[in-house]
């Protein structure tokens, strides 16, 4: 079959490259220069296949009271008339309840296990190398609140057979020997020993190239302005360039992807939540992270990229904005030098990005109304983690063969 990818980030790159696996004809179309030059250009660069739990869960509506108040707040909320927006923070707050969150965190458990097979098969079959590290994700805890209200994600993670260790401060630095500068600021740790890192840009980039070796076609600096339909059905896309064919749609546009199925009918739940990150140079690598530390209070990731730290977190609900705000990088500058001081983040690069964020955690990947329309978004924070295990389910939809994992809660449908 003809397939159009809409959209060039990791989702949308990897969508690809298994399509084409699966035999298609594929072409890809984004409005930038390149791939993953926007919300997977610069992000945490966690891959993190245990760390995976929904924002919606009991007890957020409380503590998103205190964040707000914080200096170095972790949400950010700007209020707009914005019905989409009312309408998301609305779904997300329905969502916090335990049954909801078991629910939805075993379908994100279920999509990022699958992805740690898929990526680790994809690295094997290709080669492909993106400063990558295997050696898990510790999550940091500062107070025995924190260290205690994990309970609750050790028990799911063990129902998914999903390794995990909780570690004392002396574990935490024997994990993470840089951390021993901040042993007085450690209660705990949460340590998910089959997590990884890498650079998601580099990744993107990678395998970009590879898919063109396979007859991917990507065409760049070209804006998507609506999907074509004939009785029901996806025939194609309609650009600044002209009108394309295909027996198949497939919407990788993260954050707008609701705008572009809008004029279909089709309700998309997805909205934008603002992250933001640091890139530093590492001048001293016994002060770095060995792979990812995860700052519980602030919410911030800090990753090893090679010869960078990578800095990223935060959630802002501001809308469609990629606006740098200082004291967002100060919060970010706070973390870093808190855990592993020393550091120069004089020479850091500042981004920002537009997480698309599903209300209940969970992205959206399967069919739509319109036949021949497919939808692999909404990934959240968790893009990266996904992308593999996403990449390969929708190339199965699209063929026409049953996934390998169960995908029916997965799909637009369950809203």
């Amino acid at each position: 079959m003809k397939v159009i990818v809409l959209g060039s980030g990791v989702l949308g790159t990897v969508s690809a490259w298994y399509l084409a696996q699966a035999g298609h004809e594929v072409t890809v179309i984004d409005r930038q220069t390149g791939p993953a030059l926007e919300t997977s250009f610069a992000n945490a660069g966690e891959v993190s296949f245990g760390y995976c739990s929904p924002w919606a869960a009991p007890g957020i509506p409380k503590k998103a009271v205190k964040w707000l108040l914080m200096k170095h707040a972790p949400l950010i909320l700007r209020p707009k008339v914005d019905a989409a927006m009312l309408s998301w923070l609305v779904a997300m707050l329905r969502n916090c309840t335990s049954a909801r969150y078991a629910l939805n965190k075993s379908r994100m458990l279920r999509l990022a296990d699958y992805s740690r097979t898929a990526l680790a098969e994809l690295r094997a079959a290709t080669g492909i190398a993106y400063d990558e590290r295997m050696k898990g994700t510790l999550q940091l805890f500062r107070t025995e609140a924190q260290l205690e209200a994990s309970a609750k994600d050790v028990r799911a993670l063990n129902a998914d057979g999903i390794p995990c260790e909780v570690l004392d401060p002396a574990g935490c630095i024997a994990q993470e020997p840089a951390l021993a500068q901040a042993r007085d600021k450690i209660v705990g740790g949460l340590l998910t020993p089959l997590d990884e890192t890498g650079d998601c840009f580099k990744f993107t980039n990678a395998l970009a190239d590879l898919a063109v070796a396979k007859g991917v076609t990507f065409r760049w600096g070209e804006t998507i302005r609506r999907i074509l339909t004939e009785g029901g059905r996806a025939i194609g896309v309609e650009t600044d360039r002209g009108q394309t064919r295909a027996d198949a749609v497939v919407m990788c546009l993260g954050s707008y992807s609701p705008q572009m199925l809008a004029p279909l009918g089709i309700r998309l739940p997805v909205y934008p939540v603002k992250g933001y990150s640091l890139t530093i140079p590492i001048t001293d690598a016994s002060r770095a992270p060995e792979s990812t530390v995860m700052d519980e209070t602030y919410k911030i990731a800090i990753t090893r990229l090679g010869d960078r730290i990578r800095v990223g977190g935060m959630a802002e609900i501001s809308g469609y904005n990629n606006r740098l705000e200082p004291a967002r990088r100060r919060t970010l500058e706070h973390s870093v030098t808190d855990l592993f001081p020393g550091g120069d983040t004089s020479k850091a690069t500042f981004w920002s990005g537009l997480r698309p964020m599903t209300p209940d955690g969970t992205p959206v990947i399967g069919p739509t109304p319109v036949q021949g329309l497919f939808l692999n978004t909404g990934h959240g924070t968790l893009g990266w983690t996904m992308s593999s295990g996403s990449g390969r389910l929708i190339a199965d939809l699209v063929s026409g063969r049953a996934p390998e994992i169960d995908a029916k809660d997965l799909a637009l449908s369950r809203y």
